[in-house]
């Protein structure tokens, strides 16, 4: 199955380095279930999280880190494409 969905985390730093950095490393996934378990793993450990689709993948969705809670369903505020509408 081609992947559609990827899943990037900071990785720690081990050691010192000479400058100030923000290490990452992302992880592709065939499923969005895939995705989340993964995403619900990492963050878990406490790391920094986002995720989205993989071009030319449609709709294209991309979630920030400050969505992740929502997206994996555990609270916060609805993603703007599923809030309710107000008439």
């Amino acid at each position: 199955m081609i992947p559609t969905w990827y899943v990037t985390f900071e990785i720690r730093q081990r050691g010192i380095l000479p400058r100030q950095r923000s290490p990452r490393e992302t992880r592709t996934f065939a499923t969005e279930d895939e995705a989340k378990s993964f995403a619900r793993a990492k963050l878990d450990e406490g790391l920094s999280v986002f995720a989205g689709t993989i071009n030319p993948h449609v709709p294209r969705r991309v979630i920030p880190a400050s969505d992740i809670q929502a997206w994996l369903g555990d609270g916060g505020p609805p993603p703007p494409s599923e809030a309710p509408s107000i008439e």
